[in-house]
């Protein structure tokens, strides 16, 4: 048993040691390409597009906000975990845009592949393919299997083709919950919650083994909203149908109906393989089937000046802040990186205003409040200040919301989440299984929370009335920054979510709009003329080493050398659990929602 235990972990070591050679070697390859592929300043060159052409928009992956550098992982990229990049939302927009507006581009072709991203997202893609079709010029769509993600985007095309041997998948809108009380007291852990907000739940998943009514209750109404604006939206491109048609075909299992079925229903107007679909869209811009020349969004963008203008003397700066709110963090909202980029744009005289745009769930109170001083900083300067929300702005992404002189909201947006909650893990029972007894000597006793002890009624008294402050200084803060009193602040909060319809009514948000449409406002509110001014995309992005060995056509490298190193990737639980010790115990987050279409 020895024997083969030390042969297995020598195997290991090999594997592991062979794919990081290779991997070397390969990146030497693509080294030799990057001066091919970007320029000295690392921005990519314009392309030049043919006439007679055809946008192509690949409904597939996963679609970010905006084009994020990573981190060179080695360890990833030799354990199988590949460097496909996600979309960004941005580009797909920018791209879409550029299209509309190029003489060459004559049509476009929406091929439907499973996208992974929230409503909100879906809807900005959405309208920009409204807003394409509204030029005259045709759009086109097609799938194999069409999710109700694609159905979304794909409702807008003037013809909609499905494969025979298809099917459209239309079960409503949810997202599942995963509960750990249970497990956790097995292995003697207990999670100790402090909180404001009847609603606020976001910590329930740790201390009990159910939803309560007020959160189920608030999800019911986000989502029944939700599905009414998609049954609406979908009306509005397809003119067979009406505002119930996607409940009913919910209802009825369409995903489970013949292509026949669901073509006589208006879902789709012809049953045709993909080969087809080419020669069709060739006719369409008078070429065979074979000679159109296809864009993507991503490469049309390139030829458009849009969040690039880092040198205009009028300037309005887009500044994204995406994902959790943290401190010291390489992912998501660093309070520490984002602080000194509000204060610098505050402080240049060529940012004439600020469009923050924001796609948070919320997170650390101080991470917040730091960046909610900066802002507060900026408008100082006498510069309007505009919030664009993306999929989420609740929670601590509203408090760094508030107090903008307006705030712009998909119709899908969540935001509100207006509480604070405190969670605190307790070690006690899992030390005693063990067998492990921790002593303690301090010059205070009792003082200290620690997670060898349950708290003591002394320190939840304490922690209590930090978060009841807490709580306090978001109130008055949403107050000022949206005018209110604060009776009726407190109202509306209680930690609830609301769509950005419902918010609208309550207002906690200004305006139903785009990140175009907070641009244009944000224009107009520092008195720049249209077409007078230039947009720049804050932090700035430069193409990294992952991108670069995408551009080279390595996508599927890492899990070429897994298939030598023979590596599992880490559980979902084992990734939860870290970022949970990772956190701040003093969150401003709301509910950890994954909305997605079922």
């Amino acid at each position: 048993m020895l024997k083969k235990f030390f042969l297995n972990l020598l195997s290991s070591f090999v594997g592991a040691w062979l794919a990081m050679v290779l991997f070397c070697v390969v990146a030497v390859i693509v080294v030799i390409g990057v001066a091919a592929r970007f320029g000295g300043d690392g921005e990519s060159r314009s392309v030049k597009v043919g006439s007679d052409s055809v946008l192509l928009l690949d409904l597939s992956g996963t679609i970010i906000e905006t084009p994020e550098t990573g981190q060179i992982d080695f360890m990833s990229l030799a354990f199988g975990e590949g460097v496909e990049a996600p979309t960004a939302l941005n580009v797909l927009i920018d791209g879409i845009r550029e299209g509309k507006e190029s003489d060459k581009i004559k049509a476009m072709y929406i091929k439907c592949g499973h996208p992974d991203a929230s409503p909100a997202t879906l809807n900005a893609i959405r309208q920009a393919v409204a807003d394409f079709r509204k030029s005259g010029k045709k759009v086109y769509a097609y799938a194999d299997v069409m999710t109700m993600g694609d159905y979304f985007v794909a409702a807008q095309a003037d013809s909609l083709f499905l494969n025979p041997g298809g099917a459209i998948e239309i079960s409503g809108i949810g997202g599942t919950s995963l509960f750990f009380k249970e497990f956790l007291d097995k292995i003697g852990v207990k999670m100790t919650l402090v909180k404001v907000g009847t609603f606020k739940s976001a910590a329930e998943p740790y201390i009990s083994n159910e939803m309560s009514a007020p959160a189920r209750a608030q999800l019911d109404t986000l989502y029944g909203n939700m599905w009414n604006y998609i049954g609406r939206a979908v009306a509005e491109g397809r003119k067979a149908l009406n505002d119930s048609s996607l409940n009913k075909a919910a209802n009825e299992f369409i995903m489970l109906q013949t292509p026949a079925s669901v073509l006589k229903q208006g879902f789709v107007d012809r049953l045709v393989y993909e080969r087809q679909v080419d020669d069709i869209v060739g006719r369409l811009v008078g070429e065979d089937g074979d000679d159109v020349q296809y864009y993507t969004p991503e490469t049309l963008s390139e030829n458009s000046g849009w969040g690039k203008a880092y040198a205009s003397k009028s300037q309005v700066a887009v500044l994204y802040a995406t994902g959790e709110i943290q401190e010291h963090s390489k992912s998501g909202i660093d309070c520490y990186r984002l602080v000194p980029m509000i204060t610098d744009l505050a402080d240049d005289d060529d940012v004439k205003a600020l469009v923050l745009r924001v796609n948070s769930p919320g997170g650390s109170v101080f991470g917040s409040e730091q960046i909610g001083e900066a802002l507060d900083y900026f408008k100082s300067k006498g510069k309007p200040f505009i919030v664009s929300m993306g999929d989420y702005a609740a929670s601590g992404g509203y408090w760094i919301s508030c107090t903008a002189d307006r705030i712009f909201a998909d119709p899908l947006t969540i935001t509100g989440s207006i509480g604070i909650f405190g969670l605190f893990p307790s070690a006690e029972g899992l030390m005693k299984k063990l067998g492990i007894t921790p002593q303690t000597v301090s010059t205070n006793p009792g003082k200290n929370i620690s997670v060898f002890y349950d708290p003591t009624p002394g320190q939840l008294d304490a922690l209590q009335k930090y978060i009841d402050e807490g709580y306090s200084r978001f109130v008055r803060r949403v107050a000022k920054g949206r005018k209110m009193d604060e009776k009726r602040v407190r109202q509306i909060a209680e930690g609830r979510v609301y769509d950005a319809e419902q918010a609208m009514r309550l207002k906690l948000v200004d305006s139903l709009g785009s990140l175009d449409d907070a641009v244009a406002y944000a224009a107009s509110e520092a008195g720049l003329k249209e077409d007078k001014y230039g947009v720049a995309v804050y932090p700035k992005y430069k193409p990294d080493f992952m991108d670069i060995l995408k551009a080279q056509g390595f996508d599927q490298l890492g899990q070429q050398i897994s298939r030598i190193s023979g590596y599992d990737p880490e559980s979902v639980f084992i990734r939860e659990t870290s970022r949970l010790l990772r956190r701040s115990p003093w969150q401003a987050r709301m509910t950890p929602l994954c909305i997605r279409f079922n």
